[in-house]
């Protein structure tokens, strides 16, 4: 059930202090200190006040995340990871519902009150990551927003049955086609792009295709998805994750490519990776072009790191980026928060009256300092309800 807050000496974006009234579950007020006393009050401290973060590309389904150490075994490239990831998949038993429970409350706790993730689908797993994840989502749904992007993680066109799976996953409830390097894992970039659009105009759903192939490659897949997006009117429905052939050494090439993302309204995901290439974000959103960030896999067969936080992702986004300056700082602060909210379609997100009350309050003089410190204290308000408190989840999660 909403509640009625009042947070005092808050300070929006790190601007001048304010009290932020919430009333049945949106932001009712933002006001310089001094509103009438009304509801539970909550002393912000002079903390920071942000729109939830947004955690735009994920993989809740996956994760390790409780299930003890792990030593990664995968080898350097995509194909690789995705064979290891089979393996381990079947060695250690990983439960979606149980593990995407684990993760989303750890991102919870650190602030994140909306999610996108994509879930595995093949012939070996079929929808048992899928109907996992949903089933967490509908537990968790008072506290945090999860959308589920069905996703042929072992390629679709190469293992046939994995299109039919797709399409019954959408059926379910997915709510985005997922796709994944149509020249380097399918090997049919026509016929990949044929059925990832062919099933979002069948389900009138947006797509989310995961774009890792290098170079003129990429180049030649990313030309592809501008042309169909185009050609069939799915302007402002359509999201690329990594991209990154973008970071290649043809500026020229790259630049044009980016005129044409924003001029067909294709977003960019980001996580900001260390050993890739990567788009750069600064002249992507110059040119116009949305950009979400997200942590990718967290703790998984793919990858040792992260702690679901997008504070920390802000920081590799600026630190990928070169952000140094107070301003370009807020610019990461703004692709883990806005730019997701844009590519998830948040009408209400923000920090204005009438907006959704999904706020996060955390320490720090400035946007720049809280990125740099990332303190672990927290308290996030999801739907006008205190959830996490002083970094403690405020609320049992089942």
């Amino acid at each position: 059930m909403a509640e009625t807050l009042m947070i005092r000496n808050a300070r929006p974006y790190g601007g001048a202090s304010a009290d932020i009234l919430i009333r049945d579950g949106r932001i009712a007020a933002v006001a310089p200190p001094g509103l009438a006393a009304e509801g539970q009050e909550i002393d912000a401290g002079g903390a920071l006040a942000l729109p939830g973060f947004v955690e735009a590309h994920t993989h809740l389904d996956k994760t390790l995340w409780g299930m003890g150490w792990h030593p990664h075994s995968a080898g350097p490239g995509i194909a690789d990871k995705i064979d290891n990831e089979r393996r381990v998949r079947r060695e250690i038993g990983i439960e979606p519902d149980r593990q995407a429970t684990r993760l989303a409350a750890q991102m919870l706790a650190m602030g994140t009150t909306h999610i996108r993730s994509h879930v595995d689908i093949d012939t070996e797993v079929g929808l048992a990551g899928i109907e996992g994840v949903m089933a967490m989502r509908e537990r968790l749904k008072p506290v945090v927003d999860v959308e589920i992007v069905a996703f042929p993680q072992s390629g679709l066109m190469i293992r046939p049955g994995t299109l039919e799976l797709v399409d019954r996953a959408l059926a379910l409830g997915a709510e985005v086609v997922g796709g994944l390097d149509p020249c380097a894992i399918d090997r049919d970039p026509k016929g990949h792009l044929d059925a990832v659009f062919g099933l979002a105009e069948k389900h009138g759903r947006p797509i989310d295709i995961h774009l890792h192939e290098r170079g003129e490659m990429g180049a030649f897949s990313l030309d592809m998805i501008i042309e169909r997006t185009r050609a069939l009117g799915m302007q402002g429905r359509v999201t690329v994750s990594h991209a990154f052939c973008l970071g290649m050494p043809d500026i020229d090439h790259v630049r044009r490519l980016i005129a044409d993302l924003a001029r067909e309204r294709i977003a960019l995901a980001t996580t900001a990776p260390a050993s890739a290439p990567a788009p750069a974000v600064r002249t992507c959103l110059e040119a116009g072009v949305v950009v979400c960030g997200g942590s990718d896999g967290v703790r998984d067969s793919w990858n040792p790191y992260g702690i679901g936080d997008m504070l920390e992702r802000a920081m590799l986004v600026g630190l990928r980026n070169d952000f140094r300056r107070d301003e370009d700082i807020a610019l990461a602060v703004d692709v883990c928060t806005h730019g997701g909210a844009k590519v998830m379609g948040l009408a209400d997100y923000g920090l204005e009256a009438g907006c959704a009350a999904d706020l996060v309050l955390v320490a720090g003089e400035s946007l720049a300092e809280a990125v740099a410190v990332r303190p672990r204290e927290r308290t996030v308000i999801k739907r006008g309800r205190l959830v996490v408190r002083d970094g403690r989840l405020a609320v049992p999660i089942a």
